[in-house]
């Protein structure tokens, strides 16, 4: 009963955050992407708060605390999406897929810098053969980009979303090193990115504006509700049931499940670069995550 347990943990998250990147797409149109994740990470927050409200959970914390939450939201639940939404505006799904699977080299090298974090060379080869493993998979979108239609435009958009998202990674872990609590910290994180967001919209003139249409609110509450509370409670309760190293294996499944959803919803057509690069994206997870079980010392 528990093991069947911990895999529905680990089989939803993995399921839910499959399918967003398709999701996003429903969010582009005639809303401004800024407004959109400023939506999205303010009902999220909030939903969040009001959980952590009625769990009993500590939600009082000092100034400084929260300037460091603060950072956190910004970078990883204000600027960082933003971007995201925009470069989908210039590249296809498969791009943007690629650029994102830089963030495990950008962990690492700000994780080493900011955090003193070793660079492991298991992680580091893990690291590069999922990496190589995603642009076979991505091997078409690949040839045909060119700087000429606005694709340069949405690399440097995408490749910039990945930067933020890691250092928000590693500011995220530096308050964790500090004890500060992951649920009520991602919660406030949030709001923090939210106004953020709302802040830079008011700066640069842009429209508050929302699509009523069945569509974009349906993609929202998805968002916010399946993306953003329950995939990431689900996501902490297995870590403390089986640790954050096992946990971490949804990272293998979520590429897997974009594919399918991408060639059922997108017409992603499935080729041999596609099982080949599935394989190795699977093979470099699993080689960087895995541990060896030190052996017990026998009692004397």
């Amino acid at each position: 009963m528990k093991e069947s347990n911990n895999f529905v943990l680990f089989a939803i998250p993995a399921l839910i955050w499959g399918s967003t990147w398709y999701v996003i797409t429903f969010q582009l149109g005639s809303v401004d992407p800024i407004m959109s994740v400023s939506y999205r990470f303010a009902l999220a927050g909030l939903l969040f708060l009001a959980y952590c409200k009625i769990r009993s959970k500590n939600l009082s914390f000092t100034w400084q605390v929260h300037l460091r939450i603060a950072l956190q939201g910004i970078l990883l639940h204000g600027f960082n999406y933003w971007l995201v939404y925009q470069s989908e505006q210039y590249l296809t799904s498969g791009l943007v897929a690629v650029g994102f699977s830089l963030i495990i080299f950008f962990n690492m090298i700000f994780g080493s810098i900011f955090l003193k974090q070793p660079i492991i060379p298991k992680v580091f080869i893990g690291a590069l053969f999922g990496v190589l493993g995603t642009m076979v998979i991505f091997k078409r979108e690949l040839m045909a980009f060119t700087a000429a239609d606005g694709s340069f435009t949405g690399l440097i958009l995408c490749v910039s979303s990945v930067m933020i998202a890691s250092l928000g990674n590693v500011t995220s872990g530096y308050n964790s090193k500090l004890k500060i609590p992951v649920m009520q910290s991602t919660a406030f994180a949030m709001v923090y990115g939210a106004l953020a967001m709302l802040i830079v919209a008011v700066a640069l003139g842009r429209p508050f504006t929302i699509d009523w249409s069945g569509s974009y609110i349906f993609s929202l509450l998805y968002l916010v509700i399946f993306g953003s509370i329950i995939a990431f409670n689900m996501y902490l309760t297995l870590i403390s049931k089986i640790g954050a190293g096992k946990a971490a294996y949804t990272i293998v499944v979520v590429p897997v499940v974009a594919v399918i959803i991408s060639t059922i919803f997108e017409g992603f057509i499935i080729t041999e670069y596609t099982i080949i690069g599935m394989l190795m994206l699977i093979v470099g997870n699993v080689f960087a995550l895995y541990k060896k079980k030190q052996p017990k010392l026998a009692k004397v």
